[in-house]
């Protein structure tokens, strides 16, 4: 990095934005070594790397501050709140909150950073993206299931209590139609989860090889190979099919052809999980569970004895904060715009709500 040098006369300006720089510098090298503890082998060596950089970063600031560099101010609420997360959790979420926050950095468009330090928070950006992927393909099966659940059961029940709600009928008929939505929905999420999960892991273990198939190759015919068909069907040419099972049945060995069946057997185990796709029955209990979570959210004005109109708007509020809170989290966890995300998923949510309650308005009386 090409060493800083400080302007004969720093505005006030660029000597608080320095200031910043340097704040924010520490803190995230603090985030880093607060992860690292947390990680072992490969990923604490990668993480405390990233400490480093910032470290030189840091330095940067210093040097162009002198004297002033002991007047840092507090660093940004954004930094605060991701060291808290790091310090306490250590998860795939802080790490997609550093993605984001590496993202944004300023350094490109600022002629006091230079540009080494402009590439490096590049690059940052896609080390920890590298580091954060690892947890979302652990998330990926059961996470999926759950958001989707959380949002089915807020946007389908807020749907389902303002339609019937708009068309005049008790508050009580409300109620019991809401609950009715929640078990009949959470029922059916949990259910097809669960045989969406299953049947995929199944379609990955009918793909996987028999490692018991080589007991039958002492008793192959060289000359009409059977096994080059195998090969063929992995995508060999028929020359180099026939060469390789040829090769096989002449040098098959039964003591190395156990010994390679036992290590698929164990990799096979191994794979069980298929941590990607998710367990199946994590899958189907998440979407359980989170559908009816989100379900209950709009008949809670109706269990407090709300009606009428207060209760449509009590249950289209907290429908909308649970709404924007499921989307910033998706947002956070993706490592694009958490408010972006948030407002689309209130989006959608408030716009299947207004037809069906349009509808109710239609084909109904009014609002008691």
């Amino acid at each position: 990095m090409s060493q800083a040098t400080r302007p004969d006369e720093p505005s006030r300006a660029e000597m608080r934005r320095w200031r910043r720089y340097l704040a924010d510098e520490r803190a995230e090298a603090a985030v880093y070594r607060d992860l690292a503890r947390r990680r072992t082998g490969e990923e604490r060596a990668i993480l405390l790397a990233l400490a480093d950089a910032e470290g030189r970063h840091e330095a940067h600031w210093m040097s162009l501050l002198g004297e002033h560099a002991a007047r840092v101010p507090a660093v940004s609420l954004r930094t605060r709140i991701l060291g808290f997360f790091a310090r306490r959790f250590g998860s795939v979420f802080v790490l997609a909150l550093a993605q984001r926050a590496e993202s944004r950095s300023p350094y490109e468009s600022d002629a006091h950073a230079t540009p080494a330090m402009a590439a490096d928070e590049r690059i940052h950006q896609e080390v920890v993206r590298g580091l954060a992927a690892r947890g979302r393909v652990r998330l990926a099966g059961t996470f999926r299931a759950a958001v989707f659940g959380a949002n089915d059961g807020l946007v389908s029940n807020l749907a389902l209590v303002l339609g019937i709600g708009a068309t005049g009928v008790s508050a009580t008929t409300v109620l019991f139609t809401g609950i009715a939505g929640l078990l009949a929905g959470a029922l059916s999420m949990g259910a097809g989860e669960y045989v969406s999960v299953r049947s995929q892991r199944e379609l990955l273990a009918a793909s996987s090889p028999d490692p018991d198939a080589h007991t039958a190759v002492p008793h192959l015919d060289v000359d009409a190979n059977e096994l080059a068909l195998v090969y063929r069907a992995r995508g060999m040419t028929e020359e180099e099919a026939l060469d390789h099972a040829r090769a096989v049945v002449a040098e098959y060995d039964p003591a190395v052809a156990s010994a390679r069946a036992a290590e698929l057997r164990e990799l096979g185990a191994a794979a069980e999980g298929h941590e990607e796709i998710g367990s199946a029955w994590g899958a189907a209990a998440s979407s359980f569970s989170f559908f009816a979570s989100g379900a209950i959210i709009p008949v809670i004005p109706y269990l407090l004895g709300l009606t009428g109109l207060a209760a449509v708007v009590t249950a289209a509020v907290l429908v909308g904060i649970a709404l924007l809170v499921t989307g910033t989290i998706v947002g956070v966890l993706s490592g694009a715009s958490p408010w972006r995300r948030a407002f689309r998923q209130l989006a959608i949510g408030y716009g299947a709500a207004a037809a069906t309650y349009a509808l109710g308005l239609a084909f109904g009386t009014t609002i008691a």
